[in-house]
């Protein structure tokens, strides 16, 4: 009798997971200051998460190369919904925010912001964008 459960429950659960939809998502970043270090990839998936100051809020991380002042990743299996990115040049590869008084000394970067300010401070909601099919954004480097 456990072996019929057990054997139900996993046809059951392989049919709900194949009847998920995933999708890709590729992120590049361009014209980046130098080729020093590595870019954090950081997908978000929850209203709140950002700005995320100590990066332990994401859903999905990736830690990208440099290459001729550019890179560019993919994330995989991505279900349908509401997502943003941020982005880290983290030019010291130390996995943290670097700053100077309380400005950013790296390079970052959101999706959907050209600029960063008081006035325009990074959230989910600005940020987030739909994941309904496979798709590729390119994210603006900010340096201040």
């Amino acid at each position: 009798m456990k072996k019929l459960i057990t054997t139900l429950f996993l046809v059951l659960l392989s049919n709900y997971s194949q009847g998920q939809e995933s999708y890709s998502l590729t992120v590049n970043v361009f014209d980046l200051r130098n080729s020093n270090g590595n870019i954090l990839f950081l997908l978000y998936n929850k209203d709140g998460s950002i700005p995320d100051e100590k990066i332990k809020n994401y859903y999905k991380k990736e830690v990208g190369t440099i290459s001729m002042n550019s890179s560019t990743i993919t994330f995989n299996n991505i279900p349908k919904g509401n997502y943003a990115v941020f982005i880290l040049h983290d030019e010291n590869k130390n996995g943290k925010i670097d700053k100077k008084f309380i400005l950013p000394i790296e390079g970052i970067g959101f999706s959907n912001y050209q600029n960063i300010n008081l006035t325009n401070r990074p959230n989910f909601s600005k940020a987030s964008f739909k994941i309904d099919k496979n798709l590729s954004k390119d994210i603006k480097i900010i340096y201040k």
